[in-house]
């Protein structure tokens, strides 16, 4: 569905205002192209961020038996299923200092990163 797509570049000021810089409306004759440009522009951006993920998402796969935690293989599946996974969360049934140990290490690796930039409640994805 391509609605999403078109509301991510909504709010851009190129989007709003015209190739005059004024405001452009529905009725006005310049809608069509815009949204045509909005949905490329967004499309475009779509398919680069999906490259991204499927290179991140192999290189997880690479590090893989690398990991020698009892929990490894799940909390791989997790971050390759999820955007996000808390290192407090249950997995596996890990206790909270081995997640978090294992995340670090898939961090050094270069196979996740950490999403939030805090030291307490940290996220972790692709």
């Amino acid at each position: 569905m391509a609605v999403p797509l078109l509301a991510a570049v909504a709010l851009q000021t190129e989007f709003r205002l015209g190739p005059q810089g004024r405001r452009v409306r529905p009725a006005d004759p310049a809608w069509p192209h815009l949204c045509c440009a909005g949905y490329a522009q967004v499309a475009a951006q779509a398919s680069d961020l999906a490259g991204e993920l499927s290179r991140r998402a192999a290189a997880l796969q690479a590090v893989a038996p690398r990991l020698r935690a009892k929990g490894a293989a799940a909390v791989v599946q997790a971050l390759l299923e999820n955007d996000a996974v808390a290192a407090s969360s249950r997995l596996a049934g890990m206790s909270d200092r081995g997640l978090r140990r294992l995340f670090e290490r898939l961090v050094a690796l270069g196979a996740a990163r950490e999403l939030t930039g805090r030291p307490s409640f940290r996220l972790y994805g692709l």
